[in-house]
């Protein structure tokens, strides 16, 4: 019976090739994972921005053109993106129900929001 068993224990391989490697195998205690973040001060030194034009944007010159995309608008009283704006008294809405809360708004309240998003807007 003893031969049996040695045989078996020669036709096993120690790892099968089709399993995938478990991460502790691979990456043993204190040993990196091989991704790190690197700061802004490294950044800089790997950038070596004196080379570069200096109208290009880079992390010393923040300074970009202007978005070529529309500006997003938000709801004065939520925060949401705002779709729709209410025709009487300018204030941006995100939907029926802050609508409805805009239309019971005072005056005075609604000249507050308006000033808060600097919009000029005197309600008659």
């Amino acid at each position: 019976m003893e031969p049996e068993i040695q045989r078996t224990e020669m036709l096993l391989a120690p790892t099968m090739a089709f399993k995938k490697v478990q991460t502790a195998d691979k990456y043993p205690k204190g040993q990196s994972r091989g991704r790190q973040w690197k700061h802004l001060r490294h950044l800089l030194q790997a950038a070596d921005a004196s080379s570069l034009p200096p109208d290009r944007p880079n992390y010393l010159n923040i300074q970009s053109p202007p978005s070529i995309y529309p500006p997003k608008r938000y709801c004065d009283v939520t925060g949401f993106e705002a779709p729709y704006v209410d025709p009487r008294t300018k204030l941006r809405y995100a939907d029926p129900e802050v609508f409805k809360q805009i239309r019971n708004l005072p005056d005075e309240y609604v000249q507050r929001y308006l000033a808060i998003r600097n919009a000029a807007v005197v309600l008659r």
